[in-house]
């Protein structure tokens, strides 16, 4: 009963998050662009400031890779509830399929969203994952971040985990597209990546202060 229950609060506490929260969007400009060019594209963002895109990216034609876990299963849950489309899977159970998933995804004329250092980190390394989608289904990837002058870091988490909290100033950040072609090197794409969520991060984090 629980499990059924607490995404239903998850969901209202966001909302109410997202009501009370003045956001800012930096470079919206960009996934418009992708999708005016006739494609679709990968969401990458941090494991630890998940929570926010639920209110900011709400109704978006999009689905995002959650674990096969039981927490996954209330996380998948919370996302149906905000019309978000989830695939499940995760670099430890069922990553073969949810990547076919997710190629299958784009080529419909939907975009995905992965965490790349999720779902148990280390935190902010980037995995092959999304690396993967993007070089199979020949999509970008849209590095993406997300900032709030109110949040709770649950220290014990392993990334730290932000809470958002209400009556607070937010930012969202789109980076520049990123390609992976066929021969492209993945360990050398994965730094690129990395390092362009982490000055995406930054910035939020600057300018949500």
């Amino acid at each position: 009963m629980l499990r059924k229950l607490v995404p239903h609060l998850v969901y209202s506490y966001v909302t109410f998050v997202g009501w009370t929260t003045r956001t800012r969007v930096l470079r919206a400009d960009i996934p418009r662009a992708v999708h005016k060019a006739g494609q679709r594209f990968i969401y990458a963002f941090w494991h630890q400031r998940q929570v926010f895109f639920t209110w900011s990216h709400r109704d978006a034609e999009a689905s995002v890779l959650v674990s096969k876990s039981k927490d996954g299963e209330m996380i998948a849950k919370t996302m149906e509830l905000s019309r978000i489309g989830a695939v499940r899977g995760s670099s430890s159970r069922g990553g073969a399929a949810a990547v076919r998933e997710m190629v299958e995804i784009l080529r419909s004329g939907r975009d995905v969203g992965i965490t790349p250092d999720g779902p148990k980190g280390p935190p902010r390394e980037v995995k092959e994952g999304a690396l993967r989608v993007a070089q199979l289904s020949g999509m970008p990837i849209i590095p993406i971040a997300n900032a709030l002058s109110n949040r709770l870091e649950i220290a014990m988490a392993w990334d730290r985990f932000q809470v958002p909290l209400p009556f607070g100033r937010a930012v969202v950040a789109y980076g520049e597209p990123i390609r992976v072609a066929e021969g492209d090197d993945l360990a050398a794409k994965a730094a690129e990546l990395k390092s362009a969520m982490d000055a995406l991060t930054a910035e939020a984090d600057r300018l949500a202060r």
